[in-house]
């Protein structure tokens, strides 16, 4: 944010005493391993721009906060890293925040306090007011993943919850645009008589607005910060920004981002509203390419579109059945460690066993034990579909995120008590019928590799060699 770092072959043929002098600088540190000049956040980017300039060096370009250089691949891993880059930071709070309300809702529910109680009222505060200003969190993660000022980042997000804006919707409509279609959207206001379309239920808890938002002004607030004075820019580049993008996320990305979301709703509302096998194909499908999508982070598209589902109609029914797969892993792993002689697995695997089972985390599972084996892997992908097309069939419902494993019943209970716990008890019937399935498949056909005379593994006759 302020330096300059250099990697020089040899320190000695740096001359400091003449760069201190230079206009602009502030000092210069040599520390860590790097020559490190220090010259202000206002003008940082552009000095960095014409040394490489000037000198013809390799700049390492974008960097992560400990410098390791930022390497962008394809589209499908560029957007890949983005998801999570963005989600990921806020994720344990997120279950924090879904676990409380879940919590909250099963006290109301079984008569324990009331929801006037000041207790409720006060831990409701923590657990739904991080949903309801989700944008302001997630405009803070955002514009740190695309190198921009996390407080221009934040002001949006608050821009887009501020109570006068979130409110304007339950007023009289002036107008709908793409009446009679799918993807109505309604505006209550305008600016130079351009509608100002939102979503019934404002922009609170939501995630593509803000995250569009936010892209678009980093790109803006770059351009301000080349072309503006150093002696202006620390507060005209903030300025700028907020007053033009402001306006035009309501104008423009906010209603283009209601559209994607209202595509995306649609798609998987039509794969799930199939009459009679709807439910049941939509589970089957997520469940059996959850834990590959899991691998290659496509995870994270489907957990947004989760929380999209959850703000803007009170409840989810594509991820409801996730679960399934966290246990079928497990409990694959379960059956290995019942029936290796392998020492060296049984390290690994109870307590990847452990995590997986009480927590949901199931990384050291899939990473560690069931991918290097393959088989197991594909086991407890298939064992998965059976769980999933039966809870899918069954139109079960999520209410809140709270996690993985145990930690995420709470969030399949009906704040409304229309339904109970009625969905708690689907979910566990599917757990239990791909948890058997995993359980019993692996453990009839999981064999040890041979160990040869040299302690090294041999192929056994008729199965593939391991890479």
């Amino acid at each position: 944010m302020t330096r300059l770092r250099f990697k020089l072959k040899d320190d000695s043929k740096a001359d400091t005493q003449a760069i201190e002098t230079l206009r602009g600088v502030i000092q210069v540190v040599n520390a860590n391993g790097q020559y490190q000049v220090i010259v202000g956040i206002n003008v940082i980017e552009d000095v960095y721009d014409e040394v490489i300039k000037e000198t013809g060096a390799a700049g390492l370009g974008e960097v992560t906060e400990d410098g390791t250089p930022v390497k962008h691949g394809n589209v499908a891993s560029m957007l890949i890293d983005l998801i999570s880059g963005i989600i990921q930071p806020i994720l344990a709070v997120l279950c924090a925040a879904g676990m409380i309300k879940g919590v909250l809702t099963i006290a109301v529910f079984l008569g324990w306090i009331s929801a006037t109680d000041g207790i409720y009222q006060v831990l409701y505060a923590a657990g739904d007011g991080f949903f309801y200003f989700l944008p302001i969190i997630l405009g803070y993660t955002s514009a740190k993943k695309f190198g921009s000022s996390e407080f221009i980042g934040m002001t949006l997000g608050i821009a887009l919850t501020y109570p006068t804006m979130v409110n304007i919707t339950s007023g009289t409509a002036l107008g709908t645009v793409l009446a009679g279609t799918p993807f109505a959207m309604s505006y209550f206001t305008t600016i130079f008589s351009i509608p100002v379309i939102m979503p019934t239920s404002g922009y609170t808890s939501s995630v593509i607005p803000i995250i569009l938002a936010v892209w678009v002004a980093s790109k803006l607030e770059r351009y301000f910060r080349t072309h503006f004075s150093e002696y202006i820019k620390f507060f005209f580049v903030p300025t700028c920004t907020l007053v033009i993008m402001v306006p035009l996320t309501y104008l423009v990305i906010g209603p283009i981002a209601t559209f994607i979301t209202n595509l995306l709703s649609l798609l998987f509302n039509s794969l799930y509203n199939i009459p009679v096998v709807g439910g049941a194909l939509g589970g089957a499908i997520l469940t059996g390419f959850w834990q590959v999508l899991v691998i290659f982070g496509f995870h994270w598209s489907v957990i947004t579109l989760m929380l999209i589902n959850i703000s803007s109609n009170g409840y989810d029914v594509i991820m409801a059945p996730y679960m399934v797969c966290s246990f079928a892993q497990v409990f694959a792993v379960l059956a290995m460690l019942l029936k290796t002689k392998d020492e060296k697995l049984k390290e690994l695997g109870w307590p990847a066993f452990i995590t997986g089972f009480f927590f949901g985390i199931t990384e050291p599972c899939l990473y560690g034990i069931t991918l290097p084996k393959k088989k197991p892997f594909v086991i407890s992908c298939l064992a998965s579909v059976p769980g999933g097309l039966f809870i899918g069939a069954m139109g079960t419902k999520m209410y809140e995120f709270t996690g993985g494993a145990f930690c995420a019943l709470p969030g399949f209970v009906d704040p409304s008590g229309a339904n109970g716990a009625t969905y708690v008890l689907w979910v566990l019937v599917g757990i239990a019928i791909s948890s058997v399935i995993s359980f019993i498949w692996t453990y009839a056909t999981y064999k040890d590799e041979p160990v040869s005379a040299k302690g090294k593994s041999v192929p056994v006759k008729g199965e593939p060699v391991s890479a």
